[in-house]
């Protein structure tokens, strides 16, 4: 593994600044040519592309390191076809794209962490098609590219469909977390169907441990982990077109398919024998203290399900690879629904057609445009051309091996919904669920609210 070299502010600036012009090798965080394992010939092939005196911006939610990082990648855009990139984050993206492009003052680019925002601002008009060419690339280049020419494809504003947004930058959240150590003292092995998973569920309890750490709380927010259980859920019990059925609100709550989803959620969640604490822990729990029990001695539980981010919260000093592991959520043997992954995902759209924005897109297509960050840390990608060897991260590559073994990818469920039901009902729905409600009321209610927004 090379390690990254940093790239600070100042130098960043330098290379990015308003003078148009080549960036040296040493500008760059990876020199050109020097690494056989990055695709330097689609760097070369971008040189073809003279840009010089033209800007670019691009306005997205990313700050802190991951602006970095971006700036690491745009940079080689930049020095190689001489046009001034200019990026800028903000946490309130969501607003004021909205503001921006509805005042006719967009960016060339816009990063949606959310793509129902962007199917929203494609209807209104203020998003370009990226056209049939970039459509068929993903389908061909990405691993399960029906999926992701699926979540890049909106309604327009004359009512037909176009696809206006290139996926880049993924999280996977289909994971399960455990202690190896804690495996192989007990003699467990790692489940490979989700049959086998409730199997092993089952002898754990049998054999007088806790199989599960779950913790639902989070504030304001609380509820959103069950969530993410339920979505993975409906994934591995029904179709892919149910789970887009569902999340548009043409699967209603009460549907029998949505309750088998939730009720199957409760059979992890809501037996004391399963779940550290017993059932009624499972609400009043942080999620960012239900995996602690993993590191305790003895455990406290042997298995967490959690989305890619989870180690952040982990006790000091636990390092992932070697104290902490993770696999696959399974799917069912049984069911013949393949390889399903939950997660999500930035979504790069056009809102100013421009000579640069049209070669920006060009340039993510390259897997050098994806290396550049795989090499560094907290990315994923599911192009299959990149070269999963440059990952900086060994668990990114792991991550990156589940994500490329897909053969369907579905965006967070709730994040596609209305506000009022993804962040709202369905929160407090499941919160009322593991504290004894019954899933067919609480999908009443849910679709209550649903149906109270038309």
């Amino acid at each position: 593994m090379t390690p990254a070299r940093s790239v600070g502010p100042a130098l960043l600036a330098l290379m990015l600044g308003a003078a148009p012009q080549l960036a040296g090798a040493q500008d760059l965080v990876f020199p050109p040519g020097e690494d056989p394992r990055f695709d330097w010939a689609s760097f070369e092939a971008l040189k073809q592309t003279d840009l010089s005196g033209q800007t670019l911006s691009l306005f997205g939610p990313w700050l802190g390191p991951d602006k970095a990082r971006f700036d690491s990648v745009i940079a080689y855009f930049a020095a190689a076809t001489g046009a001034d990139v200019r990026y800028s984050g903000s946490d309130s993206f969501e607003q004021q794209i909205v503001i921006d492009t509805g005042a006719g003052s967009p960016p060339d680019i816009a990063i949606f962490p959310q793509p129902g925002l962007a199917a929203d601002l494609a209807r209104r008009g203020h998003l370009v098609p990226l056209g049939d060419d970039t459509r068929q690339w993903v389908l061909d280049n990405y691993a399960a590219g029906p999926s992701w020419v699926a979540l890049g494809t909106y309604e327009g504003p004359d009512g037909g469909d176009d696809f206006y947004a290139l996926l880049y930058k993924v999280d996977v959240k289909s994971l399960v977390w455990f202690v190896p150590e804690n495996f192989e003292d007990a003699g467990y092995g790692v489940p490979a169907t989700m049959e086998e998973l409730k199997a092993l569920t089952r002898q754990i309890a049998q054999e007088g441990a806790t199989p599960w750490c779950i913790g639902l709380g989070a504030g304001a927010a609380t509820g959103w982990p069950a969530t993410d259980w339920v979505e993975d859920l409906m994934l591995r019990l029904n179709t892919p077109e149910d789970y887009d059925a569902w999340t548009r609100g043409d699967l209603p709550f009460d549907d029998p398919k949505v309750l088998a989803a939730i009720e199957e959620f409760g059979w992890f969640a809501r037996n004391d024998d399963f779940v550290q604490g017993g059932a009624g822990a499972v609400a009043a729990t942080d999620y960012r203290d239900s995996p602690k029990g993993l590191f305790a001695s003895p455990p406290r539980c042997y298995m967490h399900r959690q989305a890619s981010f989870i180690p952040i919260f982990f006790p000091e000093g636990v390092e992932v690879g070697l104290d902490a592991d993770f696999f696959y959520f399974p799917a069912y043997a049984g069911k013949g629904l393949g390889t399903p992954v939950l997660g999500a995902g930035t979504a790069f759209a056009i809102t100013r057609d421009t000579p640069a924005a049209r070669a920006f897109i060009e340039f993510l297509k390259t897997p050098l445009a994806h290396e550049i960050w795989m090499a560094q840390s907290g990315f994923l990608t599911p192009l299959k051309t990149a070269n999963a060897e440059v990952y900086g991260d060994p668990t990114l590559r792991k991550m990156s091996d589940i994500l490329l073994s897909a053969d369907t990818f579905r965006f967070d469920g709730s994040d596609l919904m209305p506000g009022a039901v993804g962040a709202g009902a369905f929160w407090t729905g499941m919160i009322d669920y593991v504290g004894g409600a019954d899933a067919a009321e609480v999908g009443a209610m849910i679709r209550r609210t649903w149906d109270s927004l038309n």
